[in-house]
């Protein structure tokens, strides 16, 4: 390609909304341009590496054994009514009706529209197993599109759907998709880091996120440095300390009564560590939380026993419930975690009204004892004695609370968040912390949907099966930003080998008499090798052409000028210094460095 036939629109500024690297040097080499909030487009340059990006990711899916379809975009409503989620994922949707005053779905994932087609076509087990996958536009309402195209509404996305006979099926199809994921990200050059993840709304058992290190993470990591566990914070878990007293010695039953105690302008933890003069892993915290659409039998609690339910794609649930939330008073509730324990689409603090209708008490004053909602306490609370909590009445709290005694939790849950330093469950390592992004994420679903949807084929007794299902994504657009978050400099991008829109530039100092001579050729004979090589013949200034090489990130640059004919130098974009090589040997010694490169990546 000749740089005069393409579009090379870069800046010497980035956007003032640009404020991580892939979104600055995306926007500043002319990889995209944004169109609206969290809307891009894809430039010529851009739009070659991001097919890059994909042709990587079919060519391993296709090597696995995956099958490639082509659903359409939109989507009828009525699949997601089907399966339960058109309520759950409303604020996420963009939706439309058609002019039979039919509700259509852009698609912000794929679920519905893979089991509503393998359901028209699946008939016996000699059929399964068998993975489907696409690679297409999806579109999400974000509330908050950031990051250029690492969070934007409209993206490109890989799904991918297994659907098995049995269990043991579906664990090879997930162990089949996970170390595809693993030959896909490193071809691209970029080391994931597996953690253990929350399934979300996507529901499901297993759940595994491939993360990339960023200082601008959406996601926070907790990783053992003793063993191989490591989790998303919002899946974490933690071994639990023996609870311990004022005095750093396990607590120990009490038989004394409870005693109330006035604590006026007592709230916090904070508060009553002054007023008791006692350590707060001596204290329960009672949060009062609003949970939605809690798909937990509750008909055995007093408080929700006629509840009005719903049942909505094969699935009952309450749309809305409280509970109260019992944990150490040094820890904090986990809301992803609850909201998963508890099968709901979230939870979150109720309000100051709320929590005084339902306890009984304002904030800083509820308390287990007594109150009449579901009480679901933490782990962390089930050694715990002899403790000081919130009374249930403002102004007062009550000592020697015995749990199991005093008050009976409805559950005991894993709810706690976990942070650094915390204890590992496997191995009683300390965790460390980082900062990470998501690239791919890999479920097991189990029947969630085919259930829900009424997907069966015939087993081998002649029975009707619902066959299970495993769910695989890839972020594209996400992948290529990471890809620059990780590969750049100061002065631009630093692509590997695999991904970059051109292998090779060779850049003229003036394109003219001997020196265009000598790029032509040298261009010439690099595209009858195979190389991908961009030819910069613009009328600019030689700064101009460097500048933009460095920029784009190029990651071979061969410069032809006067000064050095018979020689040109040759330059890798991550080194510091360029080489003379004659120019007669320059684009063989370039093709090599470009197809040992190659095969690195791709071994």
């Amino acid at each position: 390609m000749k740089a005069t036939k393409t579009i090379i629109s870069t800046l010497r500024e980035a956007p003032n909304d640009a404020v991580i690297a892939s979104h600055q040097l995306m926007m500043r080499s002319g990889l995209i341009r944004k169109l609206g909030n969290g809307l891009y487009a894809y430039m010529p340059f851009g739009f070659r590496s991001l097919m890059k990006v994909e042709k990587i990711i079919r060519e391993e899916l296709d090597n696995a054994g995956l099958l490639e379809i082509k659903p359409t975009v939109i989507v009828p409503g009525d699949l997601w009514k089907e399966s339960g989620r058109w309520d759950k994922m409303a604020g996420e949707m963009l939706t439309a009706q058609n002019r039979q005053g039919q509700d259509m779905v852009v698609s912000p994932t794929a679920e519905e529209a893979f089991t509503a087609i393998v359901r028209d076509g699946l008939s016996s087990y000699k059929q399964l197993p068998f993975t489907l996958y696409q690679i297409n536009t999806k579109y999400r309402d974000e509330i908050r599109p950031r990051y250029g195209v690492m969070r934007g509404r409209e993206f490109t996305m890989m799904d991918a759907y297994s659907f098995d006979k049995d269990q043991a099926d579906l664990d090879a199809s997930y162990d089949n998709v996970a170390a595809a994921y693993r030959r896909i990200f490193k071809r691209m050059g970029l080391t994931t880091i597996s953690v253990k993840a929350d399934t979300g709304s996507m529901g499901g058992s297993g759940s595994e996120e491939f993360m990339v290190e960023s200082e601008v993470g959406d996601d926070t990591l907790l990783l053992c440095p003793d063993c191989d566990y490591a989790a998303n914070v919002e899946k974490a878990a933690c071994k639990t300390e023996v609870p311990l007293d004022s005095n750093g010695q396990p607590q120990k039953k009490t038989d004394a009564a409870i005693e109330e105690v006035a604590t006026p302008n007592v709230f916090s933890i904070e508060d009553m560590e002054k007023f008791f003069g006692e350590k707060p892993t001596t204290f329960l915290k009672a949060l009062v939380y609003k949970v939605y659409n809690c798909a937990v039998d509750l008909s055995g609690t007093e408080f929700y026993k006629n509840a009005q339910t719903v049942t909505e794609g094969g699935q009952t649930y309450i749309p809305e419930t409280f509970f109260c939330v019992l944990i150490r008073g040094d820890l904090d509730v986990n809301e992803t975690k609850l909201a998963a324990e508890l099968k709901a689409s979230g939870a979150e603090l109720a309000s100051d009204e709320d929590v005084l209708k339902y306890s009984g008490a304002p904030h800083g004053f509820v308390g287990p004892v007594g109150i009449k909602i579901p009480v679901i306490a933490d782990k962390s609370t089930v050694d715990m004695h002899d403790c000081i909590a919130g009374a249930g009445k403002a102004g007062f709290h009550i000592k020697h609370v015995e749990p199991g005694r005093d008050f009976t939790p409805f559950m005991t849950l894993d709810v706690r968040t976990c942070k650094e330093g915390d204890a590992c469950p496997e191995c009683g390592g300390k965790f460390y912390m980082k900062k990470g992004n998501e690239l791919g994420h890999i479920f097991k679903l189990g029947t969630k949907y085919t259930k829900s949807m009424n997907v069966t084929y015939l087993g081998e007794s002649g029975k009707p099966v619902t066959p299970l299902m495993g769910c695989y994504g890839i972020g594209v657009d996400r992948t290529l930003a990471s890809i620059i978050e990780g590969h750049h400099d100061d002065k631009g991008i630093i692509w590997p080998m695999t991904v970059a829109p051109y292998q090779l530039a060779v850049i003229p100092v003036q394109y003219k008499d001997k020196m265009k001579e000598v790029a032509d050729k040298i261009y010439e004979d690099l595209k009858a090798d195979g190389i991908e090589v961009i030819l910069d013949d613009r009328n600019e200034r030689p700064g101009v052409k460097f500048t933009d090489s460095e920029l784009i990130g190029y990651p071979i640059r061969i410069v032809v000028g006067d000064k050095n004919l018979p020689n040109v130098e040759m330059k890798l974009r991550q080194d510091a210094e360029a080489t003379l090589v004659p120019a007669d040997e320059v684009a063989k010694k370039a093709a090599d460095i470009v197809r040992e490169e190659l095969k690195k990546l791709n071994a």
